[in-house]
Protein backbone atom coordinates (compact mmCIF):
# COMPACT_ATOMS: atom_id res chain seq x y z
CA UNK A 1 0.00 0.00 0.00
CA UNK A 2 1.26 3.50 -0.76
CA UNK A 3 1.99 6.11 1.91
CA UNK A 4 -0.78 8.32 0.51
CA UNK A 5 -3.35 5.61 1.25
CA UNK A 6 -2.59 5.87 4.96
CA UNK A 7 -4.03 9.38 5.13
CA UNK A 8 -7.26 8.26 3.44
CA UNK A 9 -7.55 5.26 5.77
CA UNK A 10 -7.02 7.49 8.80
CA UNK A 11 -9.76 9.89 7.62
CA UNK A 12 -12.12 6.97 7.04
CA UNK A 13 -11.42 5.59 10.52
CA UNK A 14 -12.31 8.98 12.02
CA UNK A 15 -15.61 9.13 10.15
CA UNK A 16 -16.67 5.53 10.69
CA UNK A 17 -14.99 4.85 14.01
CA UNK A 18 -12.17 2.45 14.67
CA UNK A 19 -14.14 -0.65 15.42
CA UNK A 20 -17.75 0.30 14.69
CA UNK A 21 -19.64 -2.09 12.45
CA UNK A 22 -20.54 -0.61 9.07
CA UNK A 23 -23.94 -2.32 8.92
CA UNK A 24 -26.74 -2.10 11.45
CA UNK A 25 -27.41 -5.81 11.28
CA UNK A 26 -26.80 -8.65 8.84
CA UNK A 27 -29.29 -8.99 6.02
CA UNK A 28 -31.65 -11.95 6.08
CA UNK A 29 -31.61 -14.36 3.15
CA UNK A 30 -34.86 -12.88 1.82
CA UNK A 31 -33.57 -9.30 2.15
CA UNK A 32 -30.38 -10.28 0.32
CA UNK A 33 -32.32 -11.76 -2.59
CA UNK A 34 -34.61 -8.73 -2.90
CA UNK A 35 -31.78 -6.20 -2.56
CA UNK A 36 -29.70 -8.07 -5.13
CA UNK A 37 -32.58 -7.74 -7.61
CA UNK A 38 -32.87 -4.02 -6.96
CA UNK A 39 -29.11 -3.45 -7.18
CA UNK A 40 -28.95 -5.55 -10.36
CA UNK A 41 -31.67 -3.40 -11.91
CA UNK A 42 -29.69 -0.27 -11.02
CA UNK A 43 -26.40 -1.88 -12.13
CA UNK A 44 -26.92 -1.11 -15.81
CA UNK A 45 -25.78 2.39 -16.89
CA UNK A 46 -28.87 2.98 -19.04
CA UNK A 47 -31.25 1.95 -16.26
CA UNK A 48 -29.37 3.99 -13.68
CA UNK A 49 -29.57 7.03 -15.95
CA UNK A 50 -33.28 6.40 -16.62
CA UNK A 51 -33.89 6.22 -12.88
CA UNK A 52 -31.98 9.46 -12.40
CA UNK A 53 -33.87 11.21 -15.20
CA UNK A 54 -37.24 10.16 -13.80
CA UNK A 55 -36.33 11.08 -10.23
CA UNK A 56 -35.03 14.52 -11.18
CA UNK A 57 -37.78 15.38 -13.66
CA UNK A 58 -40.02 18.36 -12.84
CA UNK A 59 -43.17 17.28 -11.05
CA UNK A 60 -41.67 13.98 -9.97
CA UNK A 61 -42.70 12.09 -13.07
CA UNK A 62 -41.48 11.78 -16.62
CA UNK A 63 -43.20 10.89 -19.86
CA UNK A 64 -41.62 8.08 -21.83
CA UNK A 65 -41.57 10.52 -24.77
CA UNK A 66 -39.08 12.68 -22.80
CA UNK A 67 -36.89 9.69 -21.92
CA UNK A 68 -36.45 8.10 -25.34
CA UNK A 69 -34.86 11.18 -26.94
CA UNK A 70 -32.03 11.20 -24.39
CA UNK A 71 -30.59 7.87 -25.54
CA UNK A 72 -29.29 6.59 -28.83
CA UNK A 73 -31.34 3.42 -28.36
CA UNK A 74 -34.49 2.04 -29.95
CA UNK A 75 -37.90 2.43 -28.31
CA UNK A 76 -38.17 -1.29 -27.53
CA UNK A 77 -34.78 -1.23 -25.79
CA UNK A 78 -35.83 1.72 -23.61
CA UNK A 79 -39.10 -0.10 -22.86
CA UNK A 80 -37.16 -3.17 -21.79
CA UNK A 81 -35.02 -1.13 -19.38
CA UNK A 82 -38.11 0.58 -17.95
CA UNK A 83 -39.74 -2.84 -17.49
CA UNK A 84 -36.72 -4.07 -15.49
CA UNK A 85 -36.91 -0.99 -13.25
CA UNK A 86 -40.67 -1.52 -12.80
CA UNK A 87 -40.26 -5.21 -11.95
CA UNK A 88 -37.60 -4.33 -9.36
CA UNK A 89 -40.13 -2.00 -7.70
CA UNK A 90 -38.07 1.14 -8.35
CA UNK A 91 -40.62 2.89 -10.60
CA UNK A 92 -44.26 2.68 -11.58
CA UNK A 93 -45.94 3.72 -14.79
CA UNK A 94 -49.34 5.18 -15.58
CA UNK A 95 -50.78 5.26 -19.08
CA UNK A 96 -52.36 8.57 -20.09
CA UNK A 97 -53.63 8.46 -23.63
CA UNK A 98 -50.84 7.22 -25.86
CA UNK A 99 -48.01 7.96 -23.38
CA UNK A 100 -46.83 6.32 -20.18
CA UNK A 101 -45.67 8.51 -17.31
CA UNK A 102 -43.13 7.08 -14.88
CA UNK A 103 -42.60 7.92 -11.24
CA UNK A 104 -39.85 6.78 -8.85
CA UNK A 105 -40.76 5.04 -5.60
CA UNK A 106 -38.80 7.08 -3.04
CA UNK A 107 -39.49 4.58 -0.25
CA UNK A 108 -37.66 1.82 -2.14
CA UNK A 109 -34.71 4.13 -2.82
CA UNK A 110 -34.64 5.05 0.88
CA UNK A 111 -34.57 1.36 1.86
CA UNK A 112 -31.73 0.68 -0.57
CA UNK A 113 -29.74 3.65 0.68
CA UNK A 114 -30.30 2.62 4.31
CA UNK A 115 -28.29 -0.53 3.63
CA UNK A 116 -25.37 1.55 2.37
CA UNK A 117 -25.30 4.24 5.05
CA UNK A 118 -23.86 3.25 8.43
CA UNK A 119 -25.90 4.24 11.47
CA UNK A 120 -24.36 5.96 14.47
CA UNK A 121 -23.67 3.33 17.18
CA UNK A 122 -25.96 4.95 19.77
CA UNK A 123 -28.76 6.12 17.48
CA UNK A 124 -32.20 4.51 17.67
CA UNK A 125 -31.88 3.68 13.96
CA UNK A 126 -28.94 1.42 14.81
CA UNK A 127 -31.07 -0.92 16.89
CA UNK A 128 -31.61 -4.39 15.37
CA UNK A 129 -35.00 -5.08 13.87
CA UNK A 130 -35.69 -1.42 12.96
CA UNK A 131 -35.20 -2.02 9.25
CA UNK A 132 -38.42 -2.30 7.25
CA UNK A 133 -38.77 -5.21 4.87
CA UNK A 134 -38.45 -4.45 1.16
CA UNK A 135 -41.62 -4.94 -0.85
CA UNK A 136 -41.90 -8.34 -2.46
CA UNK A 137 -42.16 -8.05 -6.24
CA UNK A 138 -43.22 -11.05 -8.28
CA UNK A 139 -40.92 -11.95 -11.16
Amino acid sequence: MSKQGGTEEHALAEVVGCCSPLAREPLSAAQSVELARVFKAMGDPVRLRLLSLIASHAGGEACVCDLTDVFDLSGPTISHHLKVLREAGLISGERRGTWVYYRVHPDVLAQVSAVLVPAAPDSPAAMPGDREALPVVEA
